[in-house]
Formats: C-alpha cells, structure tokens, sequence
C-alpha cells in the first residue's frame, strides 16, 4: 500500500475533520473575521429589502450548498439552492434584484458556476464565495471570500471532499446563525417555522395546547362543594376554575379537596367553592411557550395552570398531559 492510498483509521480520520474546524475557528478569530462580519452584513441588508440568499455549488459542495440554504431559512433569513448546471438552461430566472448569491467551490474553478460570474455581475446581485484558494477564479470575483482550506482532505489519497465540506457546513452554519442574531430572532420566531413534529411541540405556544371553551373546569365561588366535585370529575382535569363573570377568582385542584376533607371530613361537603379556592393560582398567558409552562409546573410542582389575558379573564387551562413531548429549553 502507497503512502498516496493509505489506510486512516476512523479515528485518524474524525481527528482529520476536527483539525480542519479547529483551523477554521483559528482563522474566524483572526484574518477572517472582518470578511466574515462583510459577509452577515450582505445577508442581513438583503433581507432587509425582501431579497433572498442563493446558495450554490457543484458536487459534495452543491449536497452541502443545499444545507446551508435551508439551515438559513429556518433561521429566518429566506433563501433558495440553485443547481449552477441548471441555471445555465434558465434556472437563472430565479435571481431577483437584491439577491445574495452564496457560491460554494473548494477549487474556485468549477466550471458550472463560473459560467454564472457574467449574469451576476450584470444582474448586480452580491457574491460571497466559500473557497479553498482565495487566489481562484471564483475568489477574486467574489464581493466577499470567505476562507475554507484544509490541510489535508479525510482521505487516505487526499482526495475525497472530506475535510473541506465539513468546513464549508461548519462556516455555512455560523453564517447562517450570526445572520439570525444579528436580525433579532428569536425562539418564538423559530417556533413559527418549525411547527411539526418533536420541535414543534417544543416551542409551540401555550395557545395551542390548552383547554378552551366547555373543556375548561368552571364554578362560581357560590357553587356548592358537591357540585365541584361533579366538575371537576367531568372534565377530567383534576382541577377547575373559581370564576366571576369570566374573570378568574382561585381555583380548585384535587389536593386542595382532598386537604379539606382530612381537615373537615363531611362538613367540607358544606362549604362553597369560594371557602375552598386557593385565591392566587400560578398563571400564564396564552402567547408564551409551552417550554416556560413546563418549567413553571416543575418548578411548582403542580399539574396545571389558568391561561389569562392581560385583565384576568381566562383564556383556557393547561394540564401537565398536555407538555407530553416538550423539553425545557
């Protein structure tokens, strides 16, 4: 075996990766930082006028393109993959006025995208390059080039795009994240974007979780203790609502009832809701996210919680079976 087709072990390989992101970070913290911050700025002024990010790129380096167009776009900042070989036969119609185009070549030289160079200097749309060799074709054409050499590809013959590509994923993802700090993003706005599955329910807002309408527990604080505990057993909460006129007054859970009855034993049946409530029940409103609801249960040590508005009135109420699926965040 040549030393051109030597066998690396998975480790050496792994290590081979690391050490072209360690470099990566070593140049962020230094020559690249100041191309890197010209490059957020593109984006976010691009958003700022509806434009969008066009990442593009041939190959291992078009795979990755792909992933960085979305990662964006699930950050907030809209954007698009363009395939360069289709964009020669009319795929370019995609470009508008005020598009940022994200290139991605470790030679520089790909031929496909190159052929692009003359259509977007003419349409003026700006070009950060993700490169290998900031002397190339593509680099020096580039509004902003951006660094992504390697010492050496995670390949025995140094030739697979190895290293290289997870440097360009690794450089895409900081783009695309420091783009999203610098517009503001926030948790609630990726719960927008990200409505389905485990993520979703994560930071789905406390709205779309919770009780409303006839499936909320309601009493008066008049109504008889034999008549909250026929509420409370029918909608199955282990909970109901004190209300006024629609406001919130206490509430009841079942270990407030169970308390009253080791208290009082049947002259408990006698009392009131209003004699029984607890007042000051833990709230929350319907916009923050179910994440907080869950720390706020834990932290409490209770089950569930009045959803209000601003004046008091209840909006609805969420049970901790309700939080099954949501993770602190």
């Amino acid at each position: 075996m040549t030393p051109d087709n030597r066998r690396l072990t998975p480790a050496e390989l792994v290590r081979t990766e690391a050490a072209a992101l360690t470099a990566l970070a070593a140049r962020l913290d230094g020559p690249m930082a100041e191309p890197f911050e010209r490059a957020v700025d593109l984006i976010v002024r691009c958003g700022e006028s509806n434009g969008r990010s066009v990442v593009t790129g041939m190959g291992k380096s078009g795979i990755v393109a792909q992933k960085i167009a979305a990662t964006l776009s699930s950050t907030g900042s809209p954007a698009l993959f363009l395939h360069p070989a289709e964009a020669v036969h009319g795929d370019l119609g995609v470009l508008m006025p005020g598009d940022v185009v994200i290139a991605l070549s470790a030679s520089g030289e790909t031929e496909e995208i190159l052929r692009l160079l003359a259509t977007l200097k003419r349409k003026g749309d700006a070009l950060i390059s993700f490169c290998c060799n900031l002397q190339s074709t593509l680099a020096e054409a580039s509004d902003v080039a951006l660094d992504c050499s390697v010492e050496r590809e995670a390949c025995g013959m140094n030739l697979a795009p190895t290293a290289s590509t997870t440097a360009m994923l690794a450089l895409g993802d900081a783009l695309a994240i420091a783009v999203s700090v610098r517009k503001g993003f926030k948790a609630e706005d990726f719960a927008e974007l990200h409505p389905g599955g485990k993520l979703g329910k994560q930071l789905a807002k406390v709205r779309d979780l919770m009780h409303t309408g006839d499936d909320v527990p309601v009493v008066t604080p008049t109504t008889p203790m034999t008549d909250v505990i026929y509420e409370m057993s029918s909608k199955k909460l282990g909970v109901t609502t004190v209300q006024e006129k629609g406001l919130l007054r206490g509430i009841i859970s079942d270990g407030d009832l169970r308390r009253l009855l080791e208290r009082e034993g049947g002259a408990a049946l006698s009392r009131t809701a209003g004699e029984a409530m607890h007042a000051t029940p833990r709230t929350i409103g319907a916009d923050e996210l179910a994440a907080k609801a869950l720390a706020i249960l834990e932290e409490r040590k209770i089950t569930s919680l009045v959803v209000v508005d601003g004046e008091g009135k209840v909006e609805g109420i969420l049970h901790l079976h309700d939080l099954w699926g949501v993770e602190l965040i």
